[in-house]
């Protein structure tokens, strides 16, 4: 069982859960890989607030990932499946022929002491192997995607996700994203066979508002608690957002707000849009 619930011993644990990661076989970070992290709180380079909700949060350390996988045609073995603290995912330890290390990010059931490898050319499309979209055959699920080619990956770098492989015509191979977006992407854009692992991370409950500190996420005010001018939602007598759609303090609708900016140039390689969480419809 990869997720735990304790006996209800107190009101925080009553209403928690914990990830066990139970594919993770290594506890201590490749101090070669290490970078510190500092920390912003949400404050910009004049030291304002421009993200609201961050602050505190545990030291971390960050793990430098491989995310372009361009060490071609050189058998890689997988030390160990370590926790990342920056990520949703696990990030797995490759050592090289050569004695190089690298983190990748670790697919899902892929473990210690087996061979990944990564290639410019066609190759056994097992999970863990990285090449180019041309040369996967279709149907399989994929991540860590390019978005264009030796950029590194970009789409599907979550935990438990990965987008599916549908068509490959002409220069462009269609994906299936996780949110239901179907977009065009490059066939000389590199990408890993196989679904990332730790699929229980979003089955996780904090339980209580420390977990949520810990991760660095504060306290929010709700909308309809403030003022009218301080929210859309604020005002008025009693608890009553006045009939208004539910939105953000900017005024963004909270429910199917379009977060990606317009204009730009790879709105041409998505053939259809994420579905609205709210009307369950197609995006425009």
């Amino acid at each position: 069982m990869a997720i735990r619930i304790y006996k209800p011993t107190t009101p925080g644990r009553r209403n928690a859960s914990v990830n066990l990661h139970v594919e993770v076989t290594k506890k201590t970070p490749e101090k070669s890989l290490l970078a510190p992290l500092s920390k912003t709180g949400g404050r910009n380079n004049q030291g304002k607030k421009t993200v609201r909700g961050r602050g505190g949060g545990h030291k971390r350390r960050y793990r430098r990932i491989d995310f372009r996988r361009t060490k071609d045609d050189m058998p890689a073995t997988v030390i160990g499946v370590e926790y990342d603290p920056n990520r949703s995912c696990h990030i797995a330890l490759l050592r090289y022929e050569d004695g190089t290390l690298r983190y990748v990010l670790a697919p899902k059931n892929v473990t210690d002491g087996e061979v990944l490898l990564s290639s410019a050319d066609m190759i056994d499309p097992k999970p863990g192997n990285c090449m180019p979209i041309r040369h996967i055959p279709t149907g399989l699920m994929l991540h860590c995607i390019e978005l264009e080619p030796g950029r590194g990956g970009k789409l599907c770098r979550s935990a438990g996700i990965g987008g599916r492989l549908t068509n490959k015509e002409g220069r462009w191979a269609t994906i299936v994203m996780p949110s239901g977006e179907i977009r065009q992407v490059s066939m000389d854009c590199r990408a890993t066979v196989g679904v990332l692992g730790n699929s229980d991370h979003g089955n996780v409950k904090l339980g209580k508002a420390g977990r949520a500190r810990w991760l660095g996420r504060k306290q929010t005010t709700r909308g309809v608690a403030m003022s009218h001018h301080c929210h859309p939602h604020g005002g008025g007598d009693g608890k009553s957002k006045g009939g208004r759609e539910p939105s953000n303090r900017a005024g963004t609708g909270a429910k199917g707000g379009r977060t990606r900016a317009r204009g730009k140039s790879s709105d041409a390689r998505i053939i259809r849009r994420r579905k609205s969480v709210r009307y369950g419809q197609l995006k425009v």
